[in-house]
């Protein structure tokens, strides 16, 4: 039976890739941003495993991580969860960058700092979920982008430097995706939200899950997912 850490399992894509691996009999270590959140997913994921911390304070991960207890091997390491604000550069303030960076990147780099050790016992696998928006920035997406951009970076570099230790790292890049962050990016540019135009997340979940049981002779790096409409 194979472990899985996954961030962002409360919707989406993440919550798709939370259902795939549980419904199949995986164990789940599902991460949480808080008490109430770990009790949800407990309720939604029965036997899964929780840990809390906030995505949002990377500066306090380590502590939050190091009152818990973390499993001795881990087969695979999804991050999944993140924020998104839009805006112009010229309307965007520190905070706004602040809070993307945070949980889109820092915390990312974070997780996988300290889990590092579990992944390399058994030869695991980190998956970052990325966007499309870590390809390509346009008008008013430019603190997601460049949080987006800063995550294909860290990919890339994990990759190489893990290498030698067994550890697969793979990067998705999808489209838009029918989910409540969708919703809220319609809200913000002003439109309406037509969830059937999108990727449904179970598609983007098919792609996570099909790179975690890639055969050992072969990983994949980077595959982008986009709208088939």
């Amino acid at each position: 039976m194979a472990t899985h850490l996954l961030t962002g399992a409360g919707s989406g894509i993440g919550a798709a890739v939370a259902r795939r691996l549980h419904e199949r009999g995986d164990d789940l270590i599902l991460f949480a941003r808080d008490a109430g959140r770990a009790k949800e997913f407990a309720r939604a994921f029965p036997g899964a495993r929780t840990l809390v911390g906030d995505l949002a304070t990377p500066d306090r991960l380590s502590w939050a991580l190091g009152q818990q207890h973390l499993p001795d091997r881990l087969d695979s390491l999804l991050h999944i969860a993140g924020v998104v604000e839009l805006g112009e550069v010229g309307e965007l303030t520190p905070k706004t960058w602040h809070n993307q960076l945070a949980v889109n990147l820092i915390s990312p780099a974070e997780l996988t700092r300290l889990l590092l050790p579990q992944l390399r016992v058994s030869h695991g696998q980190i998956v970052f979920v990325n966007s499309g928006a870590g390809l390509r920035a346009h008008a008013r997406w430019s603190a997601y982008a460049a949080s987006k951009h800063g995550l294909k970076a860290l990919a890339d570099a994990v990759r190489d430097e893990e290498r030698p230790n067994g550890v697969r790292v793979t990067s998705v890049y999808p489209g838009r995706t029918a989910s409540p962050m969708q919703a809220k990016v319609h809200q913000q540019e002003g439109k309406e939200y037509d969830a059937s135009r999108w990727i449904d997340p179970e598609s983007v979940a098919t792609t996570v899950v099909a790179a975690l049981d890639l055969p050992r002779d072969a990983q994949i790096d980077d595959v982008t997912v986009r709208p088939g409409r």
